[in-house]
C-alpha cells in the first residue's frame, strides 16, 4: 500500500508546487497607446481630456514622471521586444522610414525592414518562463509571416493590418463584430485571452492604434467635446479627445475583466505610450480622417493640430522632451503603493528585464539587455537619480537628425548634421530653451564622452554628407529606396 501511495503523493506534491509557483508569478498586462503625449492625460495635469478609467488606475498604482520612449513607433516597439536601445537593434526609425533625397546629409537606412531574426523577443522569454502570451494590435516590426507576432513569441496574436479605426483588418483574419471600432475589437481580443488563460500565468500586450492620425472617433464623443469649454492653454481638439476616451474605455474594460476573474491582486497592469504627442504633421497634411473631416472647416487650425506637449518642447519625431517623455502608470496591488508617484528615470528598454524578474525568467543567451529592472522603483520607490537614458534618431522628421543622453537632471543633444551640442538642465529648464554648454564646460565634456561611448558600444549609425545636396530642394520628401 505504501508503495502505491508514494507515486501518488509525489504527483500531488508536484502539482501543488506548480500551483504555488504559478500563483507566485503575477500575470502581466501591458496596454500601449499610439502617439499619446506626455501631458494628454488628466493625471499629468490635462484640463480638457477625460479618462476616468486611467484615473482609477492611477489611484490604485504608481504614476511615473520621467518615463521615456523613442521618438516614433517602430523603434519603441523594437526596444520593448528586444530589451535593447533601437540603435543597437538597428530599427531607429519607423518602418519603412523617412527620406529626403536632397538634404545636406544622407541618413542611414535599416538593414532589414523587420525586427531582426536573431532577437529573442520578450514574448519568447515569457513563453520560456511558462507564460501564455498574447499580442493584439499594431506591430509595425515586419509584415512577412515569419516576422509577425505569432511567429515571434506570442501564442495568440492578431496584428492590425490597416483599414482605419472603423474597418480594421487583421493578420491572421479575425471575424469580430462588424460594428465594432478598432479599439473595441482589440479590447475584446484581450478580454477573451484573459478568459482563456486565467488559470495560468499570462502576458497580454494590447497595442492600440489610437490616438494616431488620421484622427477619427465616434461622433457622439466628438460632439461631447465640441460642446465642452476649451482649455485656453491646450488645443482642445475634440476628435483627439474622443480618441483618448476610446483608449480609456479599453483600459476600463480590461481592468474590469481582470477584476471579475479574481486576478487583480496577482496582475501587474501597465499603461504606456510609444512616443510623444503629434503637435503638428511634418508633411502639413490635415490630421482628420473619416467622418471626422466634417468636424472642423478646412481652414480651422484644429484640423492640423492634435495636441500640445507643453511645457515640454516639441513633439513626436524629435528628441526634445515632448517627443520622448511619455505617460507610464503601473498597478500591482499590495506590491506597488496605491496613488504613488515616482521620479525614477525609466525607459521602454526596461520592460524586458522587469518582466523577466516578475516571471522568474532567464535572460536570453548572446543578447545584450540595455534596460534595468523597474522592480525597485515599483515596490520600494528607490532608484538611481543619475540614471542614464539614451535616444538616437539619425533621420529627418520634425527636426534634423539628433542623438541625446539624459543623466539625472542634465540632458545633452547632439546635432548629427552640424556636430554641435546643446546642454540643458531639466530641473530648471523643462522647456529646453537655455543652452548651458558654455556655462558648464566640465559637464558638457562629461556628457559628450558618455554619449560618444554609448554610440560606439551600440554601433549607432549616423548620417553622412550627401553628394546630391540641393538647397533649393532640400525639404522635399521622397520614397525611401531601401524600403
Amino acid at each position: 500500500m505504501n508503495n502505491l501511495l508514494k507515486p501518488i503523493l509525489s504527483l500531488c506534491f508536484v502539482i501543488l508546487s506548480f500551483s504555488l509557483s504559478a500563483q507566485d508569478r503575477p500575470n502581466i498586462v501591458l496596454i500601449m497607446a499610439d502617439d499619446l503625449g506626455g501631458r494628454d492625460l488628466p493625471a499629468y495635469g490635462n484640463q480638457f481630456n477625460e479618462t476616468p478609467n486611467i484615473d482609477k488606475l492611477v489611484s490604485q498604482g504608481m504614476l511615473f514622471n520621467n518615463a521615456y520612449a523613442a521618438p516614433v513607433c517602430s523603434p519603441t516597439r523594437a526596444s520593448i521586444q528586444a530589451g535593447q536601445y533601437p540603435a543597437r537593434v538597428g530599427i531607429f526609425d519607423f518602418i519603412s522610414g523617412h527620406w529626403r533625397p536632397y538634404e545636406e546629409v544622407t541618413v542611414p537606412h535599416h538593414q532589414v525592414q523587420h525586427l531582426p531574426n536573431k532577437i529573442a523577443t520578450i514574448g519568447n522569454a515569457m513563453q520560456d518562463a511558462g507564460y501564455k502570451t498574447g499580442y493584439f494590435g499594431k506591430w509595425h516590426l515586419g509584415n512577412n509571416p515569419e516576422h509577425l507576432p505569432n511567429s515571434r513569441g506570442y501564442d495568440q496574436a492578431y496584428m492590425y493590418a490597416g483599414g482605419g479605426f472603423y474597418h480594421p483588418k487583421f493578420v491572421p483574419e479575425y471575424k469580430g463584430k462588424q460594428e465594432d471600432r478598432l479599439s473595441e475589437t482589440l479590447t475584446s481580443m484581450g478580454i477573451d485571452f484573459i478568459e482563456e488563460n486565467k488559470a495560468e500565468p499570462f502576458f497580454l500586450f494590447v497595442s492600440h492604434y489610437d490616438v494616431h492620425v488620421q484622427l477619427d472617433a465616434d461622433r457622439d464623443l466628438i460632439d461631447k467635446y465640441l460642446n465642452k469649454p476649451k482649455d485656453p492653454d491646450y488645443p482642445s481638439n475634440a476628435v483627439y479627445a474622443a480618441m483618448i476616451s476610446h483608449v480609456d474605455e479599453s483600459v476600463g474594460a480590461i481592468m474590469a475583466a481582470v477584476e471579475e476573474k479574481g486576478l487583480m491582486d496577482n496582475t501587474v497592469f501597465i499603461f504606456f505610450s510609444d512616443n510623444g504627442g503629434v503637435d503638428n504633421r511634418f508633411d502639413n497634411v490635415p490630421l482628420l480622417g473619416g467622418e471626422s473631416q466634417d468636424v472642423y472647416p478646412e481652414d480651422h487650425p484644429l484640423r492640423y493640430i492634435a495636441t500640445s506637449n507643453a511645457p515640454f518642447r516639441a513633439g513626436k519625431g524629435t528628441l526634445y522632451e515632448g517627443g520622448v517623455r511619455v505617460p507610464l502608470i503601473v498597478r500591482w496591488p499590495e506590491k506597488v503603493k496605491a496613488g504613488s508617484t515616482s521620479e525614477a528615470i525609466v525607459s521602454s528598454v526596461d520592460f524586458y528585464p522587469t518582466f523577466l524578474d516578475l516571471g522568474k525568467g532567464k535572460r536570453p543567451q548572446n543578447q545584450v539587455l540595455d534596460g534595468i529592472s523597474m522592480l525597485s522603483p515599483l515596490t520600494e520607490n528607490t532608484f538611481d537619480p543619475e540614471r542614464e537614458v539614451f535616444t538616437h534618431y539619425p533621420v529627418y522628421h520634425h527636426e534634423v537628425p539628433m542623438s541625446a543622453l539624459r543623466k539625472g537632471d542634465w540632458k545633452i543633444i547632439e546635432n548629427l548634421v552640424s556636430g554641435e551640442f546643446d546642454l540643458y538642465n531639466l530641473k530648471y529648464d523643462i522647456i529646453e530653451m537655455t543652452d548651458l554648454k558654455f556655462s558648464y564646460p566640465d559637464k558638457l565634456a562629461e556628457m559628450k564622452q558618455a554619449l560618444k561611448k554609448w554610440q560606439v558600444a551600440t554601433n549607432a549609425q549616423n548620417p553622412v554628407p550627401n553628394p546630391d545636396f540641393d538647397p533649393a530642394k532640400r525639404y522635399e520628401w521622397g520614397t525611401n529606396p531601401f524600403r
